[in-house]
């Protein structure tokens, strides 16, 4: 059933990014639910790895940094090729266990980590994997795995509908490392913004975010 016969906003499961946390993204996220508001509702979950190391921005002991993967020991750089990257395995359970807890969910929502997580979801669900049941996913600065563990996940195309958000200016994940991620998918929607390594929710966004939704709104593509 989709979600206007049922008479509820979208929901959608939100994925943070390295070295975030579920409270982190949800203060981040402000303007975009905003945006969202009456269309879809976006429930965050955090990622199951604590990361260590210091910085000036780091967590309280009550609300460490957390992330979905390493590519080396405690660490992470989206454009490594890591040999033997850690953590993968744990991170799609939780998302299996926040989808079937908390569910249902209509889709989900990735930034920057979060969204090379939920690609890699998308490629799962795709081939038919029971335990993410999802229509669609918005990425917000994702990129695809450099790890030659994770190549599977790329080997065909992914048949899902995606939306994938890219900043002209960021200087974390390049739009390039985005704009090859899409590459992955079958008929994959591209925003673009001028901005750097956020998730924009300024009017055009808005606009492309809503346009993108309304697809499953009215039970198209379920």
């Amino acid at each position: 059933a989709n979600a206007m016969s049922a008479g509820r906003p979208l929901r959608l499961l939100g994925l943070h990014g390295y070295r975030q946390s579920e409270r982190r993204f949800r203060q981040r996220t402000g303007a975009l639910r905003k945006a969202l508001r009456g269309r879809a509702e976006l429930v965050v979950i955090s990622a199951p790895h604590s990361v260590p190391g210091g910085g000036e921005d780091d967590g309280d002991e009550d609300d460490p940094l957390r992330g979905w993967w390493f590519s080396g020991p405690g660490t992470f750089e989206a454009g490594e090729v890591a040999a033997a990257p850690a953590g993968l395995e744990e991170s799609l359970s939780a998302v299996a266990a926040a989808l079937a807890e908390h569910g249902p969910f209509d889709g989900l929502l990735g930034f920057s980590q979060g969204a090379a997580l939920a690609a890699m979801v998308c490629a799962l669900r795709a081939r038919g994997d029971p335990r993410f049941p999802v229509a669609f996913a918005i990425l917000v600065a994702g990129f695809a795995s450099r790890a030659p563990a994770h190549g599977h996940f790329y080997r065909e195309p992914i048949a899902l509908p995606t939306l994938h958000v890219m900043g002209d200016t960021d200087t974390v994940i390049a739009a390039s490392l985005s704009r090859e991620l899409a590459q992955h998918f079958v008929e994959p929607v591209v925003l673009t913004h001028p901005g750097g390594h956020f998730i924009p929710a300024a009017v055009p966004q808005k606009k492309a975010y809503l346009d993108f939704l309304d697809r499953f709104h009215l039970g198209q593509g379920q």
